[in-house]
C-alpha cells in the first residue's frame, strides 16, 4: 500500500493539489494586477505582474512534464476558476481607489445633501429636468471603502432616489477626508518602499 501511494500518490493527488493552489495564487495576483492597471497604479501593477508570470511559468512547466496526467489539467482549470473568485474577494476587501456616485431624485434633497456633508463627503448638487419634471442631481467622489456609508445615507433620507456608481481612475482637487486623499497614494508609496527593501 505504501509503495502504491509512493508511485501514484504524488502524481495523481499531491501534484494536482499543488497546481490547484498555485493557480489560485497566480490568478488572484493577476486579477489584482488588472485592477491596479485600471487604477493607474504603475508600481503595484508591475510588481504583481512579475509574480504572476513567475508562478505561471512554474505551474505550466509542471503541467507539461505530466501531460499524461489528466488530474493535473483538472487542478489547473479548477485553480483558474477558484483564483478568479478569490481575486475578486480580495479586491473587495482591499476597496482600492475611488468611485463617483450619482444620485438623481425628484424629491427635495436638502436633507440628504446636509447628511452627506455632515459625514465629510464632498457633494455637488445640480438642478436638472427629468422625464417627469424637475429633478436634483448629486455628484460625489468617495473612496470605495466608504460606499456602504453613502448608500445608507441615500436609503435613509431619500429611499426612492436613483443612484449609480462608477469607477474613477484619477482624482484631482475636490473635498475629501484625510483617508480618501491618501488611499491610493499610500498604497503606491508602500509598494515602492517594499520593492526597494525598505
Amino acid at each position: 500500500m505504501v509503495e502504491l501511494w509512493q508511485e501514484y500518490g504524488y502524481a495523481w493527488v499531491i501534484l494536482p493539489a499543488l497546481i490547484f493552489l498555485a493557480r489560485i495564487l497566480d490568478v488572484s495576483i493577476g486579477t489584482l494586477r488588472v485592477i491596479f492597471l485600471a487604477k493607474g497604479a504603475k508600481i503595484p501593477a508591475s510588481a504583481t505582474g512579475f509574480f504572476e508570470a513567475l508562478i505561471w511559468l512554474i505551474i505550466i512547466s509542471q503541467v507539461i512534464q505530466n501531460l499524461g496526467n489528466f488530474m493535473s489539467f483538472i487542478g489547473y482549470a479548477g485553480g483558474f476558476a477558484a483564483g478568479t473568485y478569490v481575486g475578486m474577494k480580495i479586491e473587495e476587501r482591499m476597496a482600492i481607489g475611488n468611485v463617483v456616485v450619482r444620485v438623481i431624485t425628484g424629491q427635495p434633497a436638502d436633507e440628504l445633501v446636509e447628511a452627506i456633508r455632515s459625514e465629510r463627503f464632498g457633494v455637488t448638487s445640480v438642478p436638472a429636468e427629468g422625464t417627469t419634471g424637475p429633478v436634483r442631481i448629486l455628484f460625489m467622489v468617495v473612496n470605495r471603502s466608504r460606499i456602504k456609508k453613502v448608500i445608507d445615507l441615500i436609503n435613509r433620507h431619500n429611499p426612492k432616489a436613483f443612484y449609480s456608481i462608477e469607477d474613477v481612475r484619477h482624482v484631482r482637487e475636490g473635498i475629501f477626508s484625510a483617508s480618501q486623499q491618501s488611499s491610493v497614494g499610500n498604497m503606491t508609496y508602500a509598494w515602492r518602499h517594499m520593492l526597494k527593501g525598505k
